[in-house]
């Protein structure tokens, strides 16, 4: 960590947009971020992610940031050029930023503390920024490498909560090979188109069909039968090529906020997600579009709330998470809860529901910039 006097206030980097189909939601959560980050305590850096993966020097302007008549920003409209660059050291002796464009003297940007990365889905939120961060010996916002990447991918998300014995619904995967192989008589993807139809012979329609590794509810699709297979399969593999296959679990959706304290991990107040009657289920459209409300705290038992925070609470250990997640669940009609994912890097736009819970539970959201940017600044990178 570079040194600090009392007149140093740390520099935070807040890195947005990115590769994934999850750009925009990005780059609107970085304008909540750099909006509530108390600039009397932090220098701030906005360094955006184009979607073809230039690092740019972006505009600290959280006003052009957020949705505007349903139109999506991105980061190439808050770039401050087309073509300028912006390097991290990757010598953990040197946090020096520099910004660089064709034909001119690299220029330094000074020295970085910490960064909070505010990227979602692939090539942000999986652990490859991170494992950038780690080799350059940068602090940073959330998980480390390994819970990140199974934070993820649902697949090994699943795998990992079922051998810590937390309750997950019945599931299937589709790898890429299995869909691209062709059967001895020239059909695509038989095998795998077999193992969904077994799958929902046991568990029943619908079924979901999702991407593995992507998030904001993209490339989901809810499928009644058989006829509308083979397009949802292609749907979720325009965000990845790996798919999961999940039954309808009949039940409320129910998330809760877990936060990293100096004595460990605290759930917030659970909230619940109404069913929402202009969409048949809480995709995208009703997420961030049409701002579907959840309701916090979530009309449940105490019983019932001190189970979703514990269960909460062990998702985040069982997956090795640091600072933040956000689990989601289904309270069945049985009355048992199932842990459906955790988000490792959860939204921060003014509607969602992680800061939401933090501020019913006494947390505001400035506060909640604030510890976890403390957290990052007094946490080591490597192995810890």
């Amino acid at each position: 960590m570079s040194s600090q006097t009392s007149s140093h206030k740390p520099r935070v980097a807040v890195v947005f947009g990115g590769r994934s189909s999850e750009h925009a939601i990005s780059v609107v959560t970085a304008g909540a971020v750099l909006r509530a980050i108390d600039r009397d305590k932090y220098d701030v850096l906005p360094i955006g992610i184009t979607t073809d993966g230039r690092w740019a020097l972006t505009a600290d302007d959280p006003e052009r940031m957020a949705i505007a008549d349903r139109r999506l920003p991105s980061v190439a409209e808050l770039a401050e050029s087309t073509e300028g660059g912006v390097v991290l050291p990757v010598d953990p002796s040197n946090r020096e930023v520099v910004y660089t464009e064709p034909g001119s003297v690299p220029k330094a940007l000074g020295e970085v503390d910490v960064v909070f990365p505010v990227l979602h889905g692939p090539y942000g939120e999986d652990g490859t920024l991170q494992g950038l961060l780690e080799l350059s010996g940068v602090p940073y916002v959330g998980s480390g490498v390994l819970a990140s990447a199974v934070g993820q991918d649902k697949d090994y998300m699943k795998r990992v909560f079922t051998s810590f014995g937390l309750p997950v619904g019945p599931y299937e995967v589709i790898r890429p090979r299995e869909w691209e192989k062709t059967a001895p008589n020239g059909e695509k993807g038989a095998a795998a188109r077999k193992k969904i139809v077994d799958f929902a012979a046991e568990h029943g329609w619908p079924l979901f069909v999702k991407p593995a590794r992507a998030g904001s509810s993209m490339g989901i699709s809810k499928v009644d039968g058989l006829e509308g297979l083979d397009e949802a399969i292609e749907e979720a593999r325009r965000h990845d090529p790996k798919i999961l296959v999940e039954s309808l679990l009949s039940g409320r959706e129910i998330e809760c906020g877990v936060l990293e304290f100096a004595d460990g991990p605290r759930a917030s107040v659970p909230a619940e997600i109404p069913p929402v009657t202009a969409h048949d289920f809480y995709d995208f459209e009703a997420k961030y579009i049409d701002s579907a409300a959840g309701i916090v705290p979530a009309p449940l038992t105490a019983e019932q709330t001190a189970e979703v925070q514990e269960l909460a609470v062990a998702a985040f250990e069982a997956a090795s998470c640091e600072g933040l997640v956000r689990a989601d669940f289904f309270l069945q009609d049985n009355g048992e809860f199932v842990i459906n994912e955790i988000n490792t890097l959860p939204g921060f736009t003014p509607i969602s529901m992680y800061p939401r819970m933090w501020q019913e539970s006494g947390v505001s959201y400035p506060e909640l910039i604030d510890r976890l940017l403390e957290a990052a600044l007094q946490r080591s990178t490597g192995l810890r």
